[in-house]
């Protein structure tokens, strides 16, 4: 059995990840669909936890929502398609739809044949050109007649999964190699002490990211919305991987000063950690810099206050303006 989970649209990232970190919990096969969906392999799980394929998604369900705050939508089914269909099916915010194995063809069957998951809109609209508008329809024509219209590698995978038969497997996989934070301005806001400020937020934030799941970042994005639409972006190197405040601040602050500003009513801003790796492959230089030593130790003290009382319990430096 196999299960499918769609978060909300346009979730941030960290939250995505923090969803599959749950995912894990209950199956060691997770693979990330990003940006906002999910497979499981539920085998295994199923006689590890004692439950039924159901029983998991509603545990799955109640979870995000308890920790996260985070509902979704999830279809489990014996394959990737039918789990990804079940899904599909659920309105929002959410809920969970399990599709046993001989329910299959009885339940695929009425569904419009644009509800089968990976049938696109040009493949739909030839199938309703030829007056076929469910999927069982689909699954009743000949592979080759399919064939014909869809194609042949095309008409053939939509023939098998409208009839419920899907090998792939669940392929373990995480997300891509990079985390973003983001910031938006309730009000227009000009470049000066306000920007600076939220940039380093956003330092604080991607580097608490970065600590929390053992990465480090090779480099930064940084991107500048601005009001009309506009934006501007540029990445730069760090001169080696790190998940530290003090230097991914450093190129930070270099990156803003490269943008150039001259009163640039900015909407919003965007740091992304570029080329993650392993925490534990990035070699630890000796340092006779005491003061960077220090700053190291209580980074790692207010990390464990933030993992005890939460990411906002201690926020970054706020950037004042000089008296005049």
């Amino acid at each position: 059995m196999v299960m499918h989970v769609r978060c909300p649209d346009r979730l941030p990232e960290d939250a995505y990840r923090q969803v599959l970190e749950e995912m894990a919990e209950l199956s060691p096969i997770v693979q990330a669909l990003p940006p906002t969906a999910a497979l499981m392999e539920l085998k295994g799980a199923l006689r590890y936890h004692g439950a039924d394929a159901r029983r998991l998604g509603e545990v799955l369900r109640v979870r995000a929502l308890s920790r996260l705050g985070v509902d979704l939508r999830i279809g489990v089914g014996p394959s990737i398609t039918v789990a990804a269909t079940a899904s599909g099916q659920i309105d929002v915010p959410g809920g969970v739809r399990a599709i046993a194995p001989d329910q299959v063809t009885a339940w695929l069957g009425p569904l419009p044949v644009d509800a089968l998951h990976g049938i696109g809109p040009r493949q739909a609209t030839a199938l309703h050109d030829y007056g076929i508008h469910t999927i069982g329809l689909l699954a009743a024509l000949p592979t080759e007649t399919v064939q014909r219209l869809l194609g042949g590698r095309g008409g053939r995978t939509a023939a098998d999964r409208a009839r419920g038969i899907d090998p792939r497997p669940v392929i373990p996989r995480a997300l891509p190699a990079a985390a973003t934070v983001r910031c938006t301005f309730p009000r227009h806001v000009l470049d000066g002490a306000d920007v600076r400020s939220a940039l380093l937020d956003l330092v604080v934030r991607l580097g608490h990211l970065l600590r929390r799941r053992g990465q480090a970042a090779c480099g930064l994005t940084l991107t500048l919305k601005f009001v009309g639409g506009a934006t501007w972006e540029k990445t730069r190197r760090l001169p080696e991987p790190s998940a530290h405040d003090d230097d991914l601040r450093a190129l930070a602050y270099r990156l803003m000063d490269a943008a150039g500003l001259q009163r640039g009513r900015l909407t919003g801003l965007a740091l992304k950690g570029e080329d993650l790796v392993d925490a534990g492959q990035v070699a630890q230089q000796i340092t006779l810099d005491d003061t960077r030593e220090a700053r190291l130790v209580a980074e790692a003290a207010i990390d464990r206050l933030r993992g005890k009382f939460g990411p906002r319990v201690i926020g970054p430096a706020t950037v004042f303006r000089r008296a005049s």
